[in-house]
Order: structure tokens, then C-alpha cells, then sequence
């Protein structure tokens, strides 16, 4: 077992590996595999509910300000890229009831589906690796509901296509707060992705501990990162009023591309980690190299 740090290995669920309503690349019926249905007798049902509960319940303005003061200091940990992702190793995702898998396993079939497809884009490759491994923070007492599952935009109403959206903010304090429940909140009209005060998750930490320790990615590797849990917004057709033309056209097609691999990879086929490493590895030297500051 491999712990960074003095931490102990952490089992969670991550709802939003099962459970999310992605119509676009679905290629069988939609019900066979996700499911909001509140049903107290079904114990994934419930597990998924009540994380959704926690999330929509304390992602506020200020928690989520709280954690970027936190985790954006950059102070918890050094590991290589390649260290961090192998701790996912103990990270176990007990939300997929068909698949049992280690989350790196995942990690490496959603990368090696992208090289198939798009063999010349190395840095695609890579995105695809490590797009999970913001995950790490689940390892420094960070609960499940501000680590894992689909995000949304904290500052203003709440989208209708956010999942049980009508019965998991009543208890949210940002909603009796005149400056962040109406349709714009605390923004502008169209001010652009980049301006938007995201609920906190392993994807905004890990585009946030990237850009801090100047990865060479390019920037919509990036925004992949980034974006890849806000499904509201480039699944749902929610939040038009507050990003720009190039969010909804360039950034959108590249979030949903990337995607498409990460909901639909598990299978029954393994691959030979051991085997990819070296390539993965001469891809974390060219892009991100050493030891990063988590």
C-alpha cells in the first residue's frame, strides 16, 4: 500500500461516475445505468442521494472561497504526478455496481481510448490520464461531497438541470441571500467560464494545482480539467446567460470530446499498466515533470 504523507487509504463513492443524465454518447438505453429515483430501500440510490444532499447543502460562496484559500496555497503535499495517481490505487469507486475497478485502471482505459482515437495528441493522452487525480484531497480529510460528483456555478440561482436540483438546497444559506439567488448573482452577463466561482472538486483543484506549477499542457487540456464535472452546464443547457461564444462552440466541443471517453472506457478489458507506464511516464516528463506542489 503506497500513502502519501501521514494518511491513511480512503474508500469513496463517486456518484458522479455512475449517475450522470449524458444523453450524448450513450449507446445503450439511458435507464440501464442511471438512475435519480429516490428510493430509501436501495442503498446506492441513497448513498448517491444523500452525497448530492451534502454537496447542495455546503458548496457555498463562502465554503467553496474557504477551499481555494486552503488547497490553492499549495502546501499539503510534493508528489510526482505519477505517485499521485498510483495512491488512487486505494481510492475505491464504490458507485459503479457493474465494474469493479481501481481508479487507475479507469484512468488508463479512458487515456489509451483517447491515443486509439486520436493517436497524434500526446498531450490529449495525458489529459486523459490524470483528469481524476484532484481525487488525492480525499486522502487529507476532505469528505466525499466536495471532492467527487458534478459541479455548478456557486454566486447565483441554481440551474434546473443541476441532479435533485428541487430537493437538495433548501437548506443551502446562499439561497436566502439577495446577492447570490437571482439569475446573475454575483456576475455579469456573459462573463466567460473563467469568471465563474465553481462548487469545489477534485477538477477545479487540479486545473488550479496545474496552472500553479506551470504545466505545459495546452490551455483546452486544461479547460477539460476544469470542466469535465460541470454537466449543468455542456450537458444540461444551463448557464448560456453567463459564458461567452467561444465557451459555448470551442471550449464545449473539446470538454464534450473528452467526455465521451471518460463515462463510456470501463469495460472488462484491463489494461497492462505496467506496460503503459513508460509512455505515460515520458508524457508526464514532457508536460508536467518533477515534483509538483499539491
Amino acid at each position: 500500500m503506497r500513502v502519501l504523507g501521514n494518511v491513511s487509504p480512503v474508500y469513496i463513492i463517486d456518484p458522479s461516475e455512475l449517475l450522470r443524465p449524458e444523453k450524448k454518447f450513450a449507446s445503450k438505453d439511458l435507464n440501464a445505468f442511471r438512475d435519480y429515483t429516490i428510493n430509501p430501500d436501495d442503498p446506492i440510490q441513497e448513498r448517491v442521494r444523500q452525497t448530492y444532499l451534502e454537496m447542495h447543502t455546503k458548496q457555498t460562496v463562502d465554503f467553496v472561497k474557504g477551499k481555494h484559500e486552503k488547497w490553492c496555497s499549495f502546501n499539503t503535499f510534493k508528489s510526482t504526478m505519477k505517485d499521485a495517481l498510483i495512491q488512487l490505487n486505494e481510492l475505491v469507486d464504490e458507485s459503479d455496481p457493474d465494474v469493479d475497478i481501481p481508479n487507475i485502471v479507469h484512468a488508463f482505459q479512458t487515456a489509451e481510448r483517447i491515443r486509439k482515437d486520436f493517436p497524434n495528441d500526446d498531450w490529449f493522452h495525458l489529459t486523459g490520464l490524470i483528469h481524476d487525480a484532484g481525487k488525492v484531497m480525499a486522502f487529507y480529510d476532505e469528505p466525499q461531497w466536495c471532492v467527487v460528483g458534478d459541479t455548478f456555478v456557486v454566486g447565483a440561482e441554481w440551474a434546473p438541470s443541476i441532479v435533485y436540483r428541487d430537493c437538495s438546497f433548501q437548506n443551502n444559506v446562499d439561497g436566502q441571500n439577495p446577492k447570490y439567488n437571482s439569475k446573475y448573482g454575483i456576475y455579469e452577463p456573459n462573463c466567460g467560464l473563467d469568471n465563474l466561482l465553481m462548487s469545489w472538486g477534485h477538477d477545479e483543484y487540479l486545473y488550479r494545482m496545474l496552472k500553479h506549477n506551470n504545466s505545459k499542457l495546452p490551455e483546452y487540456a486544461h479547460k477539460m480539467i476544469r470542466f469535465h464535472s460541470f454537466y449543468p452546464w455542456h450537458t444540461g443547457g444551463d448557464y448560456e446567460h453567463l459564458v461567452t461564444g467561444k465557451d459555448q462552440t470551442e471550449v464545449k466541443k473539446w470538454v464534450l470530446a473528452f467526455n465521451r471517453y471518460d463515462l463510456y472506457t470501463k469495460s472488462a478489458d484491463i489494461p497492462d499498466v505496467e506496460a503503459l507506464w513508460p509512455y505515460y511516464e515520458a508524457l508526464i516528463d514532457k508536460y508536467i515533470p518533477g515534483e509538483l506542489e499539491w
